[in-house]
């Protein structure tokens, strides 16, 4: 740590990394240092216009981690590199935040998770929406035994993904994206998981899946797009937009998890979760021995946009920043989340061969 600051390298100028470049300029005990794209004008552009002009700009990950004074990297690239660009970073001896999805097979996990343990480094998983207000409202109740024991969770992420995302042509592939739950449905597979247990900073560890994908998209020019409203031909998405999920966890929870990139009309995150004292429903709470006979409305901001200006991400890169600082492992670290990635990586051999797949892998 220089001038007693960490230094951060942004490896990806894409969208999501104008979150994190503006969360680390908040906070005061980090500064970025470099920024990384295989354009070279992307990361001058995101330098520019958070006025960093101290920052050194890469086209190369691994010469961009020799930049000296870096501490930590936030892995913004597309999925389909996260695993090189994590273990190139682990080798470096650098700390890292990962967006999702953290890779694209249950073997690019392993290496990751052991080149990470080798190095010693700390890791966050972008699930960032454990950091939205209203999922933090809800884990709060859930942990003061509001709702009782916890026996059924219900997510779904529903939004109609097309070329509105920057990332659209990547992320349509199957063998870029692997699916529509690895692209995006993986926040609500994760919320599943926080959700199906009151431990106030852990989230359930699941032991069975069960699932099918489907819809009508798949192979298909005409398309939706929600932010005009218009029908028309775009580059067609290569895997099923809708996949739903039945998952048993090991304290005996149940649990049901969609993803629908098929659904015309704007984006939603349902929300659902059943205790033997109480209910609740996306932002509204039933508990008679809490609340009386009415639902009443809990408060913060409902993860209610697919915008990554709506997201959590100065609380996620404050809790990454902090986990460094103060050595300590966050609730949502590598290791955590490979049992989140391992949920639709399972679905996909419940595609291939219809029957539960026993978890781990």
């Amino acid at each position: 740590m220089a001038n007693d600051k960490y230094g951060v390298l942004i490896a990806g100028a894409g969208w999501v990394s104008t979150q994190h470049i503006g969360a680390y300029a908040k906070n005061p005990n980090v500064e970025v240092r470099a920024i990384c794209d295989l354009d070279l004008s992307k990361a001058r552009q995101r330098a520019e216009e958070f006025q960093l002009p101290g920052a050194a700009l890469y086209d190369n990950v691994e010469d961009a981690l020799k930049h000296e004074g870096i501490d930590l990297v936030s892995i913004c690239t597309p999925q389909h590199v996260h695993c090189e660009n994590a273990l190139a970073a682990a080798a470096a001896g650098k700390h890292m935040l990962i967006e999702k999805p953290a890779a694209n097979s249950p073997g690019e996990l392993r290496r990751m998770q052991d080149a990470v343990q080798r190095a010693g480094v700390k890791t966050v998983v972008g699930f960032v929406l454990r950091w939205n207000p209203l999922i933090q409202q809800i884990k709060g109740r859930l942990a003061a035994g509001v709702l009782g024991e916890v026996f059924c969770v219900e997510t779904d992420y529903q939004s109609y993904n097309s070329d509105w995302w920057g990332g659209w042509e990547q992320g349509r592939r199957k063998d870029l994206a692997v699916s529509a739950m690895a692209v995006a449905g993986c926040h609500a597979v994760d919320a599943l998981r926080w959700f199906a247990t009151t431990e106030a900073n852990a989230a359930a560890d699941p032991v069975e899946v069960f699932g099918y994908a489907g819809g009508k998209r798949k192979g298909k020019a005409m398309q939706f797009n929600p932010t005009t409203c218009q029908w028309y031909e775009q580059s067609s998405m290569e895997y099923d937009g809708l996949e739903m999920l039945l998952v048993r966890f090991s304290n005996g929870v149940v649990g049901k998890v969609s993803v629908n990139f098929e659904a015309v009309q704007p984006y939603t995150f349902p929300i659902r979760i059943y205790g033997d004292r109480g209910t609740i429903r996306d932002n509204r709470l039933f508990a008679p021995e809490t609340t009386g006979a009415d639902w009443v409305e809990l408060p913060g901001i409902r993860p209610e946009s697919s915008d990554v200006t709506h997201h959590p991400f100065q609380a996620e890169i404050d809790h990454f920043v902090a986990c460094v600082r103060d050595g300590v492992e966050s609730h949502c670290n590598l290791a955590d989340a490979v049992k989140t990635h391992e949920v639709f990586f399972a679905a996909e051999q419940c595609y291939r061969e219809p029957r539960p797949v026993r978890l781990p892998l």
